[in-house]
């Protein structure tokens, strides 16, 4: 809301969705909500409104808000500092993109005259905020549907048991939160801990930055860093004044300062923060100089296809480069000839802070024919001998190994096949410059090279510019080199994003694209994140199937493209569908459905640990009337939901049950409709109240195509439920498409009952959400 305007790009959808971008915040003593709102840019802008609650929203008397525009500072030269530039730097990582930031933002601090201190946050010992006064930055990723990763959890605890208003009322303190908005909480954990300081009493030196991996991180991360330097300056310049230090720091940037004019902002309570992404030269310490291009105007003669993002565009093969610093290298590795080998530990590996289960595949069902687009398999395991539990709507997560011939090709590429089975010794460097260097803890001491590759290390991870700087040294033909400095570069960030990020190209595709590239093993360790378990929703009651869990995937397939040029599946349901090959039955098979042992096989083994949803749950009051949205694999959690509603029917027939609406779509009627079976048995026996399908490959004029066409021929259900008689919409599928098309369709239908406007049916809509009364389950 600029000068009484709003303005978006995508429609009602993203902007509602942005409306509702909140932290939801869970722990022992309270439950609270706050809201921050990202609107969508015009080219080269990013807005953003923290802290948006829907009161905010509301009408309210015109009041003076600041405007705050952040320019890319163009200095040079080093910052001098009078006396000590430190500053206090945290981050807290699920995947590793919070810490390559941050240390690419410690590397960047020496270069302008500051000293970071970098911790992450889960080494509480190693820091403290109550003594702290220096300035506090804090890099923070998302993970799950707005949790907060790993390695915050313990700090977010202990902040949250402060009961004082002022506690860190001397703390300053700056946050860039990392999301992906396609799920509902957007860059939810940098807010619940920026909220959380904030309601202690610490206050911004800096505005916080929230930062999108659905659009390319690069586009807030990159301005967000480049103003950093003058904030810290500023804040030093602060508290050297309040110190009584009259010391001066030298100027060093005409242009760089914070412009501030004033704008009217009626009805919405927040400060618009806007970070200008602009053309201005980026500040490097290495800066390529005009190479002579012809040497780019021809490959080599090299057998077979090459992948089309070796090959630069001219414009950018014949630009100067601002090429980031060289990553310092830390790691030294030693490979060992030893007989006892760690290959019992893979299951403790990824999840050595969880009670982590060993469970049988009992069942192992295609849902889909052979002819449909997608396949999507259904898997029993047994958890009868553990002491797992779950309800309807959680989640779990399956500890999985990376592809095997993927494994040996990268084994066979770094020149280590004789080293397979030796046991690798990892230390830091001696005198080693990097700051806050330590082992990597998922890495268990005396794993063998075949067993870290295989179980520790996401070798299809899309590596970050800064690893594609670091190949840059270890890569001998000009002109992969000279791709290596491009990709890594300021003025590269498109054709990294276009064909790097957007392709999913990994190490693997690179390594075979660049046959002069040869890195160290030591490398890879440093720049490649923890191969992460892969969650998936429970398709299951345990109340209807005791001791059992189900759950249902679509094989993932990643066909060959001309900037990926070999086909894959997915690193989990690849391995999954792998495993059961042998007892995989058909869903319509005339036989009866036989459990692994009865057909004469050994069931396979899975490692997994639980993920608890508390917020996808079935309402506590029976009473309460629900619709069910979810095409495809989206059906799973209903699965469980309609068990679940059956055997409280019949356990509790004296009790009143709400309706159970089920809003479903998938290509063909024959081909890949899951569960239909299933389906109509609760249809037939009063759990499902009424059963919607669409068929979007057999869609007519007449038809619908997907579910939002289902819920706009049926209106007057939605907001029946909705409206009149406080039910829940439950939602679960793709979050990129689908989920948003449903929020859409839903503002659309309450904006035509009530007669009201977009944005005032946005914010009914807004209201169903903050009641727990509209609720999402979705996956990019």
């Amino acid at each position: 809301r600029v000068s009484g305007t709003l303005s978006v790009s995508r429609g009602s959808s993203h902007l509602l969705s942005l409306l509702t971008h909140k932290p939801l915040i869970s722990c022992r003593r309270h439950r609270r909500r706050a809201s921050q709102c990202c609107l969508s840019q015009p080219s080269g802008v990013h807005y953003c409104i923290p802290f948006l609650s829907l009161r905010a929203l509301l009408p309210a008397a015109p009041t003076k808000r600041t405007f705050v525009a952040i320019s890319p500072p163009t200095w040079c030269s080093v910052m001098p500092l009078e006396g000590n530039g430190r500053f206090l730097l945290l981050y807290a990582t699920q995947k590793g993109q919070a810490k390559a930031i941050a240390e690419e933002i410690c590397e960047k601090a020496d270069g302008k005259g500051f000293v970071a201190d970098l911790h992450c946050l889960s080494h509480l010992e190693e820091f403290d905020l109550e003594r702290e006064r220096a300035p506090v930055v804090i890099i923070t990723s998302t993970t799950g549907t707005g949790d907060l990763p790993d390695t915050a959890t313990k700090f977010f605890q202990e902040v949250s048991g402060i009961l004082a208003p002022h506690h860190y009322a001397h703390i300053k303190y700056a946050v860039l939160a990392l999301g992906d908005s396609t799920y509902c909480y957007f860059a939810n954990a940098g807010k619940m801990i920026d909220m959380q300081l904030q309601q202690l009493g610490a206050e911004h030196f800096y505005t916080t930055g929230y930062a999108d991996d659905s659009v390319g991180l690069e586009l807030v991360v990159d301005p967000w860093i480049d103003g950093l330097w003058d904030a810290l300056k500023n804040v030093c310049q602060e508290q050297k004044k309040m110190n009584g230090d009259g010391e001066r720091m030298l100027d060093t940037s005409d242009s760089s300062r914070t412009n501030k004019p004033e704008v009217e902002n009626p009805g919405v309570s927040a400060v618009i923060q806007l970070l200008r992404i602009d053309k201005e030269t980026e500040d490097s310490n290495t800066t390529s100089e005009s190479l002579v291009q012809d040497t780019l105007a021809a490959r080599s003669q090299e057998p077979g296809p090459v992948a089309a993002w070796v090959q630069s565009e001219k414009q950018l093969s014949e630009s100067a480069l601002n090429i980031p610093t060289l990553p310092i290298e830390y790691l030294n590795v030693q490979f060992q000839k030893d007989a006892e080998q760690n290959s019992t530990q893979e299951c403790f590996s990824l999840a050595s802070n969880l009670t982590v289960f060993q469970v049988p595949v009992t069942k192992a069902i295609a849902l889909t024919r052979e002819d449909a687009v997608k396949t999507a398999l259904l898997l029993e395991l047994d958890i009868s001998n553990t002491s797992m539990t779950y309800e309807p709507g959680d989640s779990f997560s399956i500890i999985c190994p990376n592809n095997g011939s993927e494994v040996d090709y990268l084994i066979q590429r770094l020149g280590l096949g004789d080293k397979r089975d030796h046991i690798v010794d990892l230390y830091i460097r001696p005198n080693s410059k990097k700051k806050g260097a330590h082992l990597p803890d998922y890495i268990p001491k005396r794993s063998t090279l075949q067993f870290i590759l295989t179980w520790c290390l996401e070798i299809r991870a899309v590596p970050k510019k800064a690893c594609l700087r670091a190949l840059v040294e270890y890569t001998s033909d000009p002109r992969e080199k000279r791709r290596l400095q491009e990709l890594s570069s300021k003025q590269g960030t498109a054709d990294y994003i276009r064909h790097i990020r957007d392709f999913n190209v990994c190490l693997l595709d690179i390594l075979r694209s660049l046959p002069s590239c040869h890195p160290p093993f030591s490398l890879l360790i440093e720049h490649l994140p923890k191969l992460q378990a892969r969650s998936y929703s429970a398709a299951s009651s345990s109340r209807y199937f005791p001791g059992k869990l189900h759950f249902v995937f679509n094989i993932v397939e990643f066909p060959s493209t001309p900037v990926q040029l070999i086909a894959r599946r997915g690193v989990c349901t690849g391995w999954l569908a792998q495993q059961v090959t042998a007892v995989l039955q058909s869903y319509d098979s005339e036989a009866a459905i036989g459990d692994c042992l009865s057909n004469g096989f050994a069931p396979t083994q899975v490692s997994i640990f639980r993920r608890q949803n508390t917020f996808f749950r079935l309402p506590i009051d029976t009473a309460v009337p629900i619709i069910m949205v979810g095409p495809g694999t989206g059906i799973a959690p209903f699965i469980g939901f309609l068990q679940n509603r059956q055997k409280q029917r019949e356990e509790n027939p004296e009790c009143t049950f709400g309706e159970m609406w089920l809003f479903y779509g998938c290509r063909h009627h024959d081909r890949d409709y899951l569960f239909r079976n299933e389906l109509r048995h609760f249809l037939s026996n009063g759990t499902l109240t009424q059963l919607e399908v669409c068929f979007s490959r057999e869609a007519t004029d007449e038809k619908p195509k997907y579910v939002q066409h289902l819920l706009q021929h049926l209106t007057h259900v939605v907001t029946k439920v909705l409206l009149s008689e406080n039910g829940c919409l439950y939602v679960c599928g793709d979050g990129k498409n689908m989920a948003k098309d449903v929020t859409t369709t839903l503002t659309e239908i309450i904006s035509e009952k009530l007669g009201v406007n977009t944005l005032e049916a946005m914010r009914v809509v807004a209201s169903l959400r903050e009641e727990n009364r509209y609720l999402q389950d979705v996956w990019s």
